[in-house]
């Protein structure tokens, strides 16, 4: 059963991204920055009680130091909220493909572009010939 915590037109889109790397190393760091920020996320916000769409308008001391050790300057406070969002990650070799209803994907987005892959994003009720991407489930922010 799927629980949905807020409102919004947006659960219906079927999203599929589809991050193909030249290296493995380098799907495996953007691999590891998703995990481990759907980890911090998950472990700092209680997800029955969050206000979706009100996030701060700047990072905590303690997430500044958290984002300098991860050497990740390119993520608003605004985008941090994505990652408490209902998605499935796959790997597939050098390919990590995400899945999720939601519309707002640019923190994930920007974590695969920044480590160097190409992205491929679309509808899978639009695309339904192209599937979901493949690959194997992983479970994520675990």
């Amino acid at each position: 059963m799927k629980i949905w915590y807020g409102y919004g037109t947006e659960h219906s889109m079927n999203l599929v991204m589809i991050g193909c790397f030249k290296e493995m190393a380098d799907a495996d760091k953007a691999e590891q920055l998703i995990d481990f920020f759907m980890e911090k996320v998950r472990s700092e916000v209680d997800l029955k009680t969050m206000e979706i769409g009100d996030p701060p308008p700047h990072y905590s001391d303690e997430w500044m130091d958290f984002l300098r050790r991860m050497n990740v300057y390119y993520l608003g406070p605004a985008e941090m909220e994505q990652f408490a969002y209902d998605v499935k990650l796959k790997r597939d070799g050098n390919k990590i493909v995400l899945t999720t209803d939601e519309s707002e994907v640019s923190a994930f987005l920007k974590i695969m572009l920044y480590e160097g892959a190409r992205v491929e994003v679309y509808s899978a009720h639009n695309y339904p010939e192209a599937g979901k991407g493949g690959g194997e489930d992983k479970p994520v922010g675990t």
